[in-house]
């Protein structure tokens, strides 16, 4: 079915010629879909821990721009600041622990750069 453009009649019947079976467009269809893909994406992670801020866990270590130790955990070896969600660590611990390796990079207390740059 060409239009007076001379294109195909839209995505769908395109599908149908290529896949030579009907497009189930039924709400049914599109939730069968969805559990599939959701089921495709949790065969390939398996189980993944929940990750726990270090800070809200352990009251014990302080967030201080002087201890590279500590920052040093949460920076890459390029250089760049670990996120939130690789590290684990809250909103809250977060923030100050960003501005606290600002201010250790201003002070030269940690790299700007990694070691291989």
């Amino acid at each position: 079915m060409t239009g007076a453009s001379g294109h195909s009649g839209g995505y769908r019947e395109h599908r149908r010629e290529r896949d030579d079976r009907p497009v189930d467009t039924s709400v049914r269809g599109r939730l069968r879909a969805r559990a599939r893909k959701k089921a495709r994406r949790q065969k390939k992670k398996g189980f993944v821990r929940r990750k726990v801020c270090r800070f809200c866990a352990d009251s014990s270590i302080v967030l201080d721009y002087k201890d590279a130790k500590t920052l040093r955990l949460f920076v890459t070896e390029t250089g760049k600041m670990i996120p939130r969600r690789i590290s684990g660590n809250c909103a809250r611990h977060q923030r100050p622990l960003a501005i606290a390796i600002k201010r250790a990079r201003h002070l030269a207390i940690l790299p700007l750069a990694g070691q291989g740059q």
